[in-house]
Formats: structure tokens, C-alpha cells, sequence
């Protein structure tokens, strides 16, 4: 989401490998003979080379082509990319196109360990960390380079049962600081009772895009360490006009990744959503083992080609995208459109059935009588068009005793300890999270909880079961 039209175009860079510092990685570039220059060319993508990495000259004739083409392959070989070749814990991507419509192939010499495809089988619990070697061909006519990337592949972390929770949301537009990433700790394994970390104060600012962060999603990698935190790019507080953002808005996500939970990298403001999409809101992720990569899903309102100023009215449908690293995405594709607004999905999975939990955006009214309400569904393909209704209405009640008065940003996990489910849903324009429970997500049935201590405001957000290391980390350093 954004406040503000966006000036920038859109670089059709969605499945394109990102062209970024290539300082982490340790690389050789083999080149073909120095080429003339070509006229009108753009400069050539610059490297900054990694402690041990260098680049050098083959042999004359190496590429069977010399001039502009030899010079493109060079840039194309250049400007690849292997995100954290020194720290691969997961499936990575490998282009097969690169600049100047080059074509790209790739040899490992350990296939067993890294495919020439990207997947990733990483060494057993308390082994060696593996090294590969990976080269890339880059070919464009008769011209040809290589370049070789030198992984380090760690060994899986030893499996630890969950004993605690971790929490991340925000507090709002009332506040000049409540869009932004905030933490609180479960009490152990309560997950009804928390703590607010960092004193109570943010512990991401986003400092990109619209510089407001709401509804922070976290996974965790199917391998138990890596997580990737996600979140929307909207900033309400102040001028904030909720028509015009649904517009005119942000097409990013905003990502932040980390080992630990405590330690997270540096913001990328990452483009998602297609030129007709006027907005990207509350992206989540699940991570799909029949493709080996992570479907990264939000709510976009769609207009037509001939509404390039998106004046017409339209509603949000919610939309997916594939990737394995966060940086590079395929093509959006519509996941839900019932004919009307939905917003703010969610999916859990028990038993290899999916669950979806999404925001009917609807007005309520006799036409629409769960209307800004839960609605569950279910599939045997996450990324499945057909999901099929279990319960709608979820979390109405007859008052604030028994329900909520309306309800968004629906976070679901599974209990660490006993065979229950809980659902916090978002009350918005009243008391923020409410947390329901249930025995069975087959039933659709969830029941308000008793006896909870929320963290100080929160509003849309995730909880994500941890280890006991994890949430003592957590609470030791923030």
C-alpha cells in the first residue's frame, strides 16, 4: 500500500535476477577479448570485487566473437546475482536470461548438493558446510562468456520443539510512530499472554518507499533457520487518504530477513504488482514444497488497460507470485475473485489440506450479511482458484463478549502444546487483536478465548511459534 502515486516506471524485472552489489560473493569473470565499443551503448554494470575473487582475460577467440556482442555477454555475466553465495541455507535462483536478451545456462560441480537448477540439498545436522562451485554460460549469437560463483551450502540446524511465541504487528495510523514493526514474547508457551518488547517501541522503521510499514508478516524457512519478514508499504498517518492509496499506491513489498529473529538485514523495497494494480496490501508467504518456493500473496485492486489513471471504480482480489529468494519474483497471477473485495488472506495447512482465512470486504448489510468478517476456506492446492467455502461470519457475536463487531488481518497457528488452533482477528476501529480458538479447522467453528493479556494495541500482524533459544534470544536482546 502507499499514500502517494508512484513516479518511477516499472522495470519488468519480476522473474529477472536484481542487480545488486555483488560484494558477498567470491567469483571469477571469465571474459572474452577486450571488445571496441559499442556507439549508443549504456556503460557497462561495474563490480565490486569480494575479498579473494578476481576477474580476468581468456584467451583471444575464447568467446568465437569479438565487438558489441562479446561486450554485452560481459555486462550480462557482470551483472548476475547468487543472493548470499557464501550462506545458502535454501533453494536459490538461477536465471536462464540476463541483460541484453541473453541466454544463461548453469553447471554445478556437486549436483547432489546445488542443481543446475537451483535446488538445494544441504548437508546433514553437524557436518561440514559444503562448498560448490557454480558456472554460468552467458551466450548472445556466436559470442559466449562464462563466470564461476563459489557457494558455501551450510548443514541443516538441529530440529527443536516450539516453546514459546513470537509476535509482530503494528499500532496504527493514530500514531506518528504506530506503522512500524513492533515485537512483544509470549509468556513460555501461553500464547494468550505476552510481552512487549524493545520497550514497547518499534523494532523495524521502514526508511524506504512510503517510510510506514504496516501489517509485518514472518516466515520461517521449511529448513527452521532463515526467516523473512514482509510487509506492506503505506503510510495513513497524517494527509493518508484511503480512496486515493487503492489508486495510486505502492506496488512494493518490504522485506527484511534475518537467522536469528534479532539480527535483520537491511530493507528491500521490493516490486511485486503490475502496471494495473493500485495497490499491494498485507503480503503473507507460504511455502509451496511441490514447486520448492515461497507463494507470496497480498490484495490488489486491478484496472482496466484503458484506466491507465485508474479513475473507475474496481475492488480488491487477492494475487500471487512465486519465488525461492525474496528478491526475484515471477509474474503476479489472480489467486480469489469472488466478483467483490477480499482482503487480508491467510493460509495454514493440517493434514495436507490448506486452509485460507481471508477478509470479506464487503459493506455489511442484508445483502451482505458477513460483510467485514472471516470467511475460511479449503484446498488441496495452495494455489488453487477453487478453494471451497468451510465457514463465513467467523468472530461475529452478539457482543464483545461473545465476538467482534468487525474483523481483518486474521493471523492463525497452531498451539505449541495441545491440539488447538488460535486465531487472532484484527477488531479494527475497536480493540485490535481478538484472540478465537478451535479443536478442529475442519468445523469452521472458533470460539472467543478467555482469560488473554494482548500486547499495547496491536493491529495486523503474525505470531510465529520459536524454540526456546529463539525466545530467550528474543528477550535477551530486545
Amino acid at each position: 500500500m502507499a499514500k502517494n502515486p508512484l513516479t518511477s516506471r516499472y522495470r519488468h524485472a519480476l522473474s529477472r535476477v536484481a542487480l545488486t552489489s555483488l560484494l558477498a560473493l567470491s567469483s571469477t569473470l571469465i571474459t572474452p577479448a577486450a571488445a571496441s565499443a559499442e556507439a549508443g551503448a549504456a556503460a557497462p554494470v561495474h563490480q565490486r570485487q569480494a575479498p579473494g575473487s578476481t576477474v580476468v582475460n581468456a584467451p583471444p577467440g575464447h568467446s568465437g566473437h569479438s565487438g558489441p556482442l562479446a561486450r554485452k555477454v560481459t555486462e550480462a555475466a557482470e551483472a548476475l546475482v547468487v543472493h548470499h553465495a557464501d550462506d545458502v541455507r535454501g533453494n536459490i535462483t538461477l536465471p536462464t536470461s540476463g541483460l541484453h536478451g541473453t541466454q544463461v545456462s548453469w553447471k554445478s560441480n556437486k549436483e547432489k548438493v546445488v542443481t543446475p537448477t537451483g535446488e538445494v540439498n544441504r548437508p546433514e545436522h553437524g557436518a561440514e558446510p559444503a562448498s560448490v562451485k557454480l558456472t554460468a554460460t552467458v551466450r548472445l549469437g556466436r559470442a559466449k562468456t562464462k563466470r564461476r560463483f563459489d557457494l558455501t551450502v551450510r548443514p541443516l540446524p538441529e530440529q527443536k520443539p516450539k516453546e514459546g511465541y513470537l509476535f509482530s504487528y503494528f499500532t496504527g495510523e493514530g500514531y506518528s510512530n504506530g506503522e512500524q514493526v513492533y515485537f512483544a514474547a509470549s509468556q513460555g508457551n501461553d500464547a494468550l499472554h505476552w510481552d512487549e518488547l524493545n520497550g514497547g517501541e518499534p523494532v523495524l522503521t521502514s526508511t524506504k518507499g512510503e517510510q510506514g510499514v504496516r501489517d509485518p508478516f514472518i516466515i520461517r524457512s521449511p529448513q527452521g533457520d532463515k526467516f523473512y519478514l514482509i510487509a506492506t508499504d503505506l503510510k495513513i498517518h497524517g494527509d493518508g487518504n484511503w480512496d486515493e492509496v487503492q489508486r495510486h499506491g505502492s506496488k512494493h513489498i518490504e522485506v527484511w530477513e534475518s537467522t536469528d529473529l534479532v539480527h535483520w538485514s537491511e530493507q528491500r523495497h521490493v516490486r511485486v504488482a503490475p502496471d494495473n494494480a493500485g495497490n499491494v496490501w498485507a503480503p503473507e508467504a507460504y511455502y509451496d514444497e511441490s514447486i520448492g518456493a515461497y507463494v507470496v500473496f497480498w490484495a490488489s485492486k486491478l484496472y482496466a488497460a484503458d484506466d491507465p489513471e485508474h479513475e473507475a471504480d474496481t475492488y480488491n482480489r487477492m494475487m500471487y507470485a512465486t519465488t525461492r529468494d525474496f528478491h526475484t519474483f515471477s509474474e503476479p497471477k489472480v489467486w480469489k475473485d469472488p466478483g467483490h473485495s477480499v482482503i487480508d488472506s491467510t493460509v495454514v495447512q493440517e493434514d495436507g489440506t490448506y486452509y485460507r482465512f481471508t477478509k470479506d470486504e464487503r459493506s455489511n448489510s442484508p445483502d451482505a450479511p458477513c460483510g467485514k468478517y472471516i470467511v475460511e476456506e479449503k484446498s488441496q492446492q495452495l494455489r488453487s482458484q477453487n478453494y471451497e467455502l468451510v465457514a463465513e461470519c467467523i468472530g461475529k457475536g452478539e457482543g464483545p463478549d461473545s465476538g467482534i463487531s468487525r474483523g481483518e488481518g486474521p493471523t492463525v497457528f497452531a498451539s505449541n502444546t495441545t491440539d488447538k488452533w488460535y486465531m487472532f482477528i484484527d477488531e479494527f476501529g475497536g480493540r485490535g487483536y481478538v484472540p478465537f480458538e478451535t479443536t478442529d479447522l475442519e468445523s469452521g467453528e472458533w470460539r472467543l478465548a478467555e482469560n488473554y493479556d494482548l500486547p499495547d494495541r496491536p493491529r495486523h500482524g503474525t505470531v510465529l511459534p520459536v524454540t526456546k533459544e529463539e525466545l530467550q534470544r528474543l528477550r535477551t536482546n530486545m
